[in-house]
C-alpha cells in the first residue's frame, strides 16, 4: 500500500481525487433528481423547510421504488465504469472508510477522498436545486425516516443494507478470484438497486453519508441526519473487516497478524492458502485378502506379456 507522502506527490493521485469530486456529484444529481420526480401519495405527513410546508409522502409507489432504485443503481454503475481505473470508483465515504480501515488506501487519500466526496455532493444538490422548480422541489431527495421508523430502528437498516453492498464492493475488488466474470460495476450497481427497492420507503436507502450530506446541506433539513453517519459507518467498516480477513481468497491467520501489527502491509503480497487434505485409508481385512488374490494375478499377466 502506498503511503500518504507517496500518495500525495503523485499527480495520478490528484486526478483520483477530481475523479472521486465528480464522480459523486453525478450520483447526487441524477440519483436525488430521481426523488424529485415523485409525487406524494398515499398517507402523507408535513415537514418544515425553512418556514416552508412540504408535503410528503410515506408510502412510496411501486413505481416510485423502482424508478429509484434504477436510477441510484445505474448513477453507480455509469460513474464506476468512468473512473473505476483514476480512482477505483469509491464515490462513498463509507467505502473509502472501509478501505482505510483494513490498509488498503493511505490515511491523506482517505480523507481528500471524503472531502471531495462530501464537497462533490453539495455541488451536486446545488446544481439540482438549480434546474428544478421550486415548486417541485420538495425535500430535493433529502434522506428521512418513513414513518413508524424511529432512529433506533433507520440506524439497523441502514447498517444492514451498507453492509450487503461493502461485502459486494470487497467481493468483486477481489483480484485472486477466478470465478468471477462480467462486470464488476454492474454487480455493484444491482447491490445498489437491490438495497433501495428493500429500504427506501424505511430510511430513503442512503449507504453513503455524501449522498445524505449534500442535499441536507442545500435544503438545510437535518432530521435524524446522524442515522445517515452511523449505521453506514459501522456497517461498512465491519463488512471490510469481515471480508478481508475471512471471506478474501488469501484470508489467513498469517496475513490477519500482519494486518494487526505489521507497520507495512500489502493485501496483495499474501498468496491463497492451499489446504491440503488428507485421506486416510483403512487397510482391513477385506482389502488385504483382495490385494492377495489379485497380486498373483498381476504377476501372472505381466510374465505372459
Amino acid at each position: 500500500m502506498a503511503t500518504s507522502l507517496d500518495d500525495i506527490k503523485s499527480l495520478h493521485f490528484w486526478k483520483a481525487v477530481a475523479a472521486e469530486f465528480v464522480g459523486t456529484l453525478i450520483l447526487v444529481f441524477i440519483g436525488c433528481g430521481s426523488f424529485v420526480q415523485c409525487w406524494p401519495n398515499g398517507d402523507h405527513f408535513t415537514l418544515r423547510i425553512n418556514d416552508t410546508t412540504v408535503q410528503l409522502s410515506s408510502n412510496y409507489s411501486a413505481t416510485d421504488v423502482v424508478q429509484i432504485s434504477l436510477a441510484f443503481g445505474l448513477s453507480v454503475t455509469t460513474v464506476i465504469w468512468i473512473i473505476g481505473h483514476i480512482s477505483g470508483g469509491h464515490i462513498n465515504p463509507v467505502v473509502t472508510c472501509a478501505m482505510l480501515i483494513t490498509r488498503r488506501v493511505s490515511l491523506a487519500r482517505a480523507l481528500l477522498f471524503i472531502v471531495v466526496q462530501m464537497l462533490g455532493s453539495i455541488v451536486g444538490a446545488g446544481i439540482l436545486k438549480g434546474v428544478t422548480p421550486k415548486e417541485r422541489q420538495g425535500t430535493l431527495g433529502c434522506t428521512l425516516l418513513g414513518q413508524g421508523v424511529d432512529g433506533r430502528m433507520g440506524v439497523g437498516l441502514e447498517f444492514c443494507i451498507t453492509f450487503v453492498l461493502v461485502l459486494t464492493v470487497f467481493a468483486t475488488w477481489d483480484k485472486r478470484r477466478k470465478d468471477l466474470g462480467g462486470s464488476f460495476p454492474l454487480a455493484i450497481g444491482l447491490s445498489v438497486t437491490m438495497c433501495h427497492l428493500f429500504s427506501v420507503r424505511f430510511t430513503g436507502s442512503s449507504m453513503n453519508t455524501a449522498r445524505s450530506f449534500g442535499p441536507a446541506v442545500v435544503m438545510g433539513v437535518w432530521n435524524d441526519n446522524w442515522v445517515y453517519w452511523i449505521g453506514p459507518l459501522l456497517g461498512g467498516m465491519i463488512s471490510g473487516l469481515l471480508y478481508e480477513n475471512v471471506f478474501a481468497v488469501n484470508s489467513s491467520f498469517e496475513k490477519c497478524r500482519a494486518f494487526l501489527l505489521a507497520r507495512q502491509y500489502d493485501n496483495e503480497s499474501y498468496p491463497p492458502q492451499k489446504y491440503k487434505i488428507r485421506i486416510i485409508e483403512e487397510d482391513n481385512d477385506e482389502i488385504k485378502a483382495e490385494k492377495e488374490i489379485l497380486a498373483p494375478l498381476a504377476k501372472k499377466e505381466q510374465s505372459m506379456v
